[in-house]
């Protein structure tokens, strides 16, 4: 299609003798006007033919392609579509679009489903993303050529431009909202939650309960930490309320909230929230309490203050009780050890307590002991390691202490050399199952050469030594935990004999269990995200085939097998395509998990509205409009013209095009210019001869 494009000058001769020769023209001219010549007025036309056929006008014509402009629709994928009809909504606008904007003259349609999962493939933390799906689909498109962008969306979307930005799409954004205008939803807001938290410390989380219409109502809240029963509180709709909780062991733990549904709701994953506190421990508090002095004691105590976050209290006892000669206990040490105030005031305010080759005479009086056993049914941790005196008369199994320690004597002490070994519960122990050199059937360990006989009451047998005696048990008993070492020669490992052995190691995770640390939990479920997938781990004392079932944030279940592995794990993996809080439960154990976002920006509002995307419109010159009123019709519109109305919506007609090629045809032909200039002359002459 060829076009008129305007008139273009290509001069014979350079501009400046052009402009020259002009110069000399109108001096002439000048000079004749001045003089009065006849004729004056045809040379100057002859001059003025002459110089324009000089100049060398040309008619421009064009040879135009029209390009088509091009319309973006973006339909909003993101789960909160899966509320209600909305899908179906969009499914139906998608496919109304379609057929009228084919029906448009000289328009290209491109259609992007946006929102879904994560481009990796993973879940998608950040929200409902339509304007990035946009500039993707407008890469490669001149912005000459964009008409303007539809988007069939609930209105919830997450990277909305603000309005200077909107201005500059160079289109009108157009909004089709499913759903309906004024929905009722209740929803549970964290508005302040601790990140880190000291273990034993009162701690508190901000939360606030939305309910259009609701406020001032009561709504029970569930506040559930993890491994602990439930606690519900009464909070009041609108208003921020404090919930207290306190943390019991150290590392991550997570703590979920959840609101009782309300009369209207159109979904309940935004009742429920998360929130992940790392315990830390102040200081752990240990008392150590040694026998008489031998060679393993300073090995426990620089095992200790090695640690700076240990504080350690050590009571030694430098005098052996069958030693008498009148003098007074109490006037026994240098500075009088304040007995009553550890073992009755300030016991509970230990972490851990331990009995060093302790023998029992007479220091500490029996109810001491009945405090401490106490203190471990509680929650307290103790750890006993046995001197040769555990088999007699003066053991700590004649006091109170024997209804939480989980070995009796028999009265028998060997005194050969062993190496120590892991038993098979040993074996799948996280305390003893990956110690360094412990998977060989025979470690490289240096050997002990004491070991008291025991009988197991209960408990866990982690090590043996002689004749496959236990060596180490292991015991819950009532909130607290136990353990026993039947021997006073772990100094050795400490002294390098032998070769030495993991002495250390074995030491900080016996601490790390009785403080109930979660890596060390030798019966527990747990779960971690790595991409787009959850790996779940079981660990157990015996091997069991039970299958774990996993519910999905929005409530999907699944069953996972897992398969056992060394050291008592088990262990299994399933994809995942949501964000959010993940529940694990085999039974017997219950795990969570948090993959991407622990509360997703997707359900935090699930409301329909057109509050985010209006002012875009504004900026734009688009428009926003309710499904449930009616589909608008669809407009092309001039780039002046307004672009929306009350029962339609425009997209700009830019038309522009493309140029093939161009043709140039002379304004001024030789023969006319020659017979211009000899007219425009022969009539001056002939006004001169009058």
């Amino acid at each position: 299609m060829e076009n008129f494009a305007g008139i273009a000058f290509e001069p014979l001769l350079p501009v400046e003798v052009l402009i020259a020769l002009a110069l000399v023209a109108f001096a002439v001219s000048a000079l004749a006007v001045l003089r009065r010549a006849g004729g004056v007025w045809w040379r100057v036309i002859a001059m003025a033919c002459g110089l324009l056929a000089l100049a060398n006008p040309a008619i421009v014509q064009e040879d135009r392609s029209v390009l088509p402009d091009v319309a973006v629709v973006v339909i909003d994928d993101s789960p909160s579509m899966g509320i209600g009809e909305r899908r179906q909504q969009a499914a139906e606008a998608e496919a109304a679009l379609k057929d009228k904007l084919k029906a448009l003259p000289n328009l290209e349609t491109h259609i992007v489903h946006a929102g879904g999962q994560a481009a990796s493939g993973g879940p998608n933390d950040d929200g409902t993303r339509l304007f990035e799906a946009l500039d993707h689909a407008l890469a490669d498109t001149p912005r000459e050529r964009f008409a303007g962008a539809i988007l069939v969306t609930d209105g919830q979307v997450h990277d909305a431009p603000p309005k200077e930005t909107a201005a500059k799409i160079g289109g009108p954004v157009h909004t089709l909202l499913v759903g309906k205008p004024g929905e009722i939803d209740r929803r549970l807001v964290i508005e302040r939650a601790p990140r880190y938290g000291i273990v034993g410390d009162p701690l508190s989380l901000s939360v606030r309960v939305e309910e259009a219409g609701a406020d001032g109502k009561l709504a029970p809240v569930t506040l559930t930490i993890q491994g602990h029963p439930p606690q519900t509180v009464m909070v009041p709709v609108g208003a921020s309320h404090e919930i207290p909780f306190v943390l019991d062991h150290g590392g991550p733990t997570f703590i979920e909230i959840s609101v009782e549904p309300g009369q209207h709701e159109l979904t309940l994953q935004n009742n429920r929230a998360a929130v992940m506190v790392n315990g830390v421990r102040d200081r752990l508090r240990v008392l150590l309490i040694s026998g008489e002095p031998h060679a393993g004691e300073r090995v426990w105590r620089n095992l200790l203050k090695a640690d700076p976050s240990v504080d350690l209290v050590h009571f030694t006892i430098l005098r052996p009780p069958e030693k008498q000669d009148g003098t007074p206990i109490r006037e026994l040490s240098l500075i009088a050890f304040p007995i009553r105030e550890l073992f009755e005031v300030k016991l509970p305010q230990f972490d851990l307590i331990i009995f060093d080759r302790y023998r029992r005479g007479g220091i500490l009086p029996q109810q001491y002991f009945q405090n401490i056993a106490d203190y471990v049914q509680n929650g307290g941790a103790l750890l006993e390691a046995s001197s040769p005196d555990f088999g007699t008369p003066f053991s700590l199994y004649r006091t109170p202490l024997a209804a939480v320690l989980p070995g009796r004597p028999t009265g028998v002490v060997f005194t050969e050399g062993f190496t120590p070994l892991l038993s098979d519960a040993g074996r799948r122990h996280p305390v003893t199952a990956d110690l360094p050199g412990a998977r060989a059937k025979q470690p490289a360990w240096g050997r002990w050469f004491r070991q008291v006989e025991v009988e197991p009451t209960h408990g866990d047998a982690l090590m043996t030594g002689v004749g496959g005696h236990p060596l180490m048990l292991l015991d819950r008993v009532g909130k607290g935990r136990v353990a026993q070492i039947f021997s006073d020669h772990t100094w050795l490992w400490a002294r390098g004999f032998e070769g030495g052995g993991p002495e250390a190691e074995l030491l900080r995770r016996l601490a790390h269990w009785m403080m109930k640390e979660p890596e060390l939990e030798e019966d527990a479920l747990s779960a971690s995200s790595a991409g787009d997938r959850l790996d779940i781990v079981r660990q157990s004392m015996k091997p069991d085939a039970t299958p774990v079932t996993v519910t999905t944030p929005s409530g999907a279940t699944q069953q996972v097998t897992l398969k056992d592995s060394d050291g008592g794990h088990a262990t299994g993996s399933v994809p995942v395509r949501e964000p959010g809080l993940y529940r694990l439960s085999d039974g017997t154990r219950s795990a969570i998990a948090a993959v991407g976002a622990i509360n997703p920006k997707e359900f935090a509002d699930v409301r329909a509205t057109d509050a985010l995307l209006t002012p875009v419109a504004q900026a734009s010159k688009g428009a926003v409009r309710w499904l449930v009123d009616g589909m608008p019709e669809i407009r092309s519109v001039a780039p002046d013209r307004d672009r929306a109305g009350r029962t339609w919506l425009g997209l700009v007609a830019h038309r522009d095009y493309l140029v093939n090629g161009v043709q140039q045809v002379p304004l001024m032909p030789a023969i006319l210019v020659l017979i211009l200039v000899i007219g425009g002359l022969a009539l001056a002459w002939h006004r001169e001869g009058r």
